[in-house]
């Protein structure tokens, strides 16, 4: 047995291997229509690094913590 979070349940940032805490759900308005909404997952350290990479590029843009409940679905990263 492992103490590592399950693969769907890491940060997306590049190498990094800590369980997320949050879904970070985007969209780009520019390929996506207002209902297809892509999610990446982050841990308390990459939260605000993936977050900005996101708002500099004005893609629409939810933060909601993964232990809310009724929270996100994971999977759809």
């Amino acid at each position: 047995m492992t103490d590592e979070p399950a693969p769907d349940t890491r940060c997306s940032a590049k190498g990094c291997q800590r369980p997320a805490a949050y879904a970070l759900l985007w969209r780009n308005p520019r390929i996506h229509t207002a209902d297809r909404v892509k999610q990446w997952l982050a841990c308390p350290e990459h939260r605000d690094t993936l977050s900005d990479f996101l708002a500099r590029r004005d893609f629409p843009l939810r933060v909601e913590p993964l232990d809310r409940p009724g929270g996100p679905a994971l999977g759809a990263r």
